[in-house]
């Protein structure tokens, strides 16, 4: 089941004036989105999404992609909603809308782990994983 989850903001939580759409800089009360085809459940209240952390000092090009670090966010699901489409033709099976409030927490900063490569990571093209592991055998370093 394909889902689209929205994680959007209970109305007059703090830090509005900070959400904005960065490509319109408009006024957002989206906090999160994500896509999901598992056969995981969706969030249910209690649920907090995961806040992904950039550690400038830390970060290495070469082996992060933009974050260094995870942790468990400072945003609580309070109730959720559920709508399916009428016609199941189009691209999600579900849209998940979940609200949250703002209750933060000291949870700890956790590396990011190793980039997880495989032939699904190529949609199947084996032709492209191939590629990709070829290259990566270039790469390695000649022991001197």
């Amino acid at each position: 089941m394909r889902k689209y989850i929205i994680f959007r903001a209970e109305k007059r939580e703090p830090g509005w004036k900070e959400r904005k759409l960065q490509h319109t800089q408009g006024l957002t009360r989206i906090l999160a989105e994500s896509f999901d085809s598992s056969d995981q459940p969706i969030p249910e209240p209690g649920y907090r999404p995961t806040e992904f952390v950039r550690v400038d000092a830390l970060h290495d090009p070469q082996e992060h992609g933009y974050s260094t670090h995870y942790r468990q966010g400072d945003w609580e699901v309070t109730r959720v909603e559920t709508y399916t489409p009428d016609v199941p033709m189009g691209e999600f099976d579900l849209v998940v809308i979940c609200y949250c409030k703002y209750s933060p927490i000291n949870a700890p900063l956790q590396p990011m782990p190793e980039r997880q490569v495989s032939l699904d990571s190529f949609g199947d093209d084996r032709d492209a994983y191939q590629g990709w592991l070829d290259a990566q055998a270039d790469k390695q370093p000649a022991e001197v």
